[in-house]
Parts: C-alpha cells; structure tokens; sequence
C-alpha cells in the first residue's frame, strides 16, 4: 500500500470524521496530551491577547486542548478536510474560535494571516507531500519570537518502538477502522508514522527550517518512544520584525 496524498487523504479523512472522535477516545491519555503539549509551549496566563493557529485541527481535539490551557486566546484552526472541519465547527465553542477550510500548504490562499504567537500542528506533519513547505508557511506566519509545537508519532529509531506501533496498530486500530469502513485510512496511519523521520531527524528537520531552541520531548504511557512534541522558536533577527 502507498501512502494517501492530498485529494485522496482529504476524502478519507471526510469519511472518517464520523467516527473519529469514539475512536481516539479509545486512546488513554489522547486528550491529556494534547494539553500536555500546549503547556510545554511555555506561554503565559490564560493566554490573553495571544493569536494561535491549530494547523490540522481535524475534528477539534487539538482546538479544545488549546482552549482549555489558554481559554483567553485567539484561535484559528485550519484543516483540510471539510468533513472533519466540520465536526469541529458544530461543537459549541466560546467566542474566539475561527475555522477555516484549507490545505496546510495553501493557508495564505485562504485568507490566513499573521503574525500569531504560536502555531500548533497535532498529527499533521507526516501526513502532508512537503513538510518542508508547510514547515517554512508555518515560520513565515509566526512572529519573531513566537513559538512552533508539533504534536506527533515520532518512532525514537528503536526497534521495539517500531513493534510495540505495529502491534496497537494492527492489533487494535486497524481492525476498529475496518469495521466502520475507514480501514484505509489507518493502514495508511501505520505507515505514515514508519516512513516519516525519527524524532531526531525530525527534530533536526525543524532546525534546518530556520527554528531554535528545538526541543524533543517524549509523551508518557505506552507511547514513550513513539509520539512527541516539539517545541520550537522563530529565532529573532535575520531579517524578521520583533
């Protein structure tokens, strides 16, 4: 099987959102990550007079994490996929929630604008053609200083990390999906994390970028060695406007 792309991924992530929410519900520990992740962005209070932009919001998971630690904060949340953005959008949200339908490749496009004082990408990054490309928007819509966190799968490099994601995946995931015809998609998910970087390259990926004070860190449970935030910063200088 070959990884879905684009259009292709797009449609079965519209197909999927109708039971994607019951299904990462299954996960112990999905949410309290999510929020786990927005606190190691470092930003401070409730988040007043801050702008974020949730990058592959999907159907709200990462837009309610982001909520629930800086309730005060802007939020534009974007995804690609109409079906899942539009799950997310019928949730009752507090004022200072904005969705908006558009590639992760195509933002300026759809009327995305910043600057924004942090850009969150949950699940996103391994799943788009050229993370270097979504990677660079997502620098060029921060402000100088503003912070990056990528909450992903990100194998470690070691074998039995590799086995253990194997494992959940056709033991438990893939079969779930396939009973509710989505079985495509999550095949496409285990490959999608064993073909991406590890989280060194990643984390290296996201120097390269032009970000700094790149950090790794693992995600608890059974995930430790397979999902991780990163947290970056747009450096100051070099041309950008403090």
């Amino acid at each position: 099987m070959t990884l879905l792309r684009d259009e292709d991924l797009a449609a079965a992530f519209d197909h999927a959102s109708r039971s994607y929410d019951a299904l990462v519900a299954a996960n112990p520990g999905y949410h309290a990550d999510l929020r786990r992740s927005v606190r190691r962005l470092g930003l401070p209070g409730q988040g007043r007079g801050l702008r974020l932009l949730d990058l592959g919001c999907g159907t709200g998971a990462s837009t309610a994490a982001l909520r629930s630690v800086l309730p005060a904060a802007e939020v534009t949340a974007v995804d690609a996929s109409a079906g899942m953005l539009g799950r997310a959008a019928a949730k009752p949200w507090a004022d200072g929630v904005t969705f908006v339908h558009a590639p992760a490749e195509r933002l300026t496009e759809a009327g995305v604008s910043g600057p924004f004082d942090a850009v969150f990408a949950a699940y996103l990054l391994r799943n788009v053609t050229d993370p270097d490309a979504v990677l660079a928007a997502a620098r060029g819509l921060l402000r100088a200083g503003g912070r990056l966190c990528v909450h992903d799968y990100t194998l470690s490099g070691r074998r039995v990390d590799r086995a253990v994601w194997t494992l959940v995946c056709r033991g438990v995931v893939q079969p779930a999906a396939t009973l509710l015809g989505d079985g495509r998609l999550y095949r496409h998910l285990w490959r999608s994390v064993v073909e991406f970087d590890t989280a060194g390259r990643f984390a290296h990926r996201l120097r390269t970028a032009g970000f700094d004070e790149v950090r790794a860190l693992p995600l608890p449970g059974w995930q430790t060695g397979i999902a991780h935030t990163f947290v970056a910063r747009r450096p100051y200088g070099h041309g950008a406007e403090a």
